[in-house]
């Protein structure tokens, strides 16, 4: 599968730029798929009006794989998808572990009709950037690649403008999750994309949950040769707008707006910080983002959309002092969340 057979208005909402939540997981409390509440999570976000979905990520839980719920969990996203609406939406499919697995993930999301691969490198830690890009080139012979640059804190390796190049050359390379929560490291993922001249090609998606709005206000104009290059990070795929999905969408309007007319408000970058201390609490920043799935589980928990706090790993959870940091930021920037909108919709989903 090549990204020129990706459906043509599911290209352009790509290449537009979307708001595209990280998928969590619902489980029962003996830790088996909540097929009810993993749909209605579906159902929420599309009615939210998120462009797309990544299912099958970090904030999916990587430990589905040794679960055997990999691709149950795809299949019912893309099957509630279908049943719940017509639009155009962007699917993207978690891909993990050394090559062989990725290939054989990237197999079964294109078989489930994923329009791209989020290509975690987590696994390859430890390996030289020869190795990483070969790894990339044989996962995209199989379909479109979304480049992900992870975290340190949580298991990501660093990597340099010269791989970001090397992966731009690779042609079935179609975006890139810019997730290092590093300005350096961002303004690499950035340079290596220009100096591939694959800025049309490939789309730039923040994933810096710390950063959100002020990646999507920020024109980066980058010397390649004897020009200058403006490149825009367009689109969010986030854990963070896996909750509060229809404010984040919102935002992501305001933000498109700005960023097209030059004038950035000064109400937005407010915003922009109000997002981020938001974020350090239900990402857990606190405690070097252990309960970052938690915290998220937690603001859904609340809202009614999940049942409980039941991860995969009996051992994770909220960190010391997550829950009260929720609260106070519920509390002190309640323009942030949608729970209204949740409250009148929350039966229809699960229904």
């Amino acid at each position: 599968m090549h990204w020129q057979d990706i459906p043509g208005a599911v290209l352009e909402n790509l290449r537009r730029g979307v708001v595209i939540p990280a998928h969590p997981l619902a489980l029962t409390p003996d830790r088996t798929l909540d097929t009810r509440r993993q749909r209605a999570l579906t159902r929420y976000y599309i009615d939210a009006g998120a462009g797309g979905l990544a299912v099958g990520v970090h904030t999916t839980q990587f430990a589905i794989r040794e679960a055997g719920l990999y691709a149950p969990v795809l299949r019912t996203a893309m099957e509630t998808a279908a049943d719940w609406t017509g639009r155009p939406l962007v699917m993207i499919a978690g891909l993990a572990g050394p090559t062989a697995q990725a290939v054989r993930e990237a197999e079964t999301a294109r078989a489930l009709g994923y329009h791209a691969g989020l290509l975690s490198l987590a696994a390859l830690g430890g390996t030289s950037e020869d190795e990483m890009v070969a790894h990339c080139a044989a996962v995209a012979r199989v379909m479109p690649i979304v480049g992900f640059y992870l975290q340190r804190a949580v298991g990501g390796p660093d990597l340099s403008a010269r791989f970001w190049q090397r992966f731009a050359e690779i042609d079935n390379a179609v975006a890139i999750k810019i997730a290092p929560f590093n300005r350096y490291r961002t303004l690499d993922v950035v340079r290596g994309v220009a100096e591939a001249g694959a800025e049309e090609r490939i789309t730039l998606y923040t994933g810096n949950d710390d950063h959100i709005l002020l990646d999507l206000l920020t024109p980066y104009r980058v010397r390649r040769g004897a020009d200058e290059v403006t490149l825009c990070i367009r689109g969010g795929l986030l854990g963070q707008w896996s909750v509060w999905t229809k404010t984040a969408v919102e935002m992501l309007e305001r933000a498109h707006a700005a960023a097209d007319s030059g004038q950035i408000p000064a109400e937005l970058l407010t915003l922009d910080a109000q997002l981020t201390d938001a974020n350090g609490a239900l990402f857990d920043v606190a405690n070097d983002f252990a309960g970052c799935i938690a915290g998220c589980h937690e603001v859904l928990r609340r809202q009614g959309l999940l049942e409980n706090m039941v991860l995969l790993d009996p051992e994770e959870g909220l960190g010391p002092g997550q829950a009260d940091e929720i609260d106070r930021v519920c509390a002190a920037y309640p323009h942030l969340a949608d729970n209204s909108f949740v409250a009148g919709n929350r039966e229809r989903w699960l229904a």
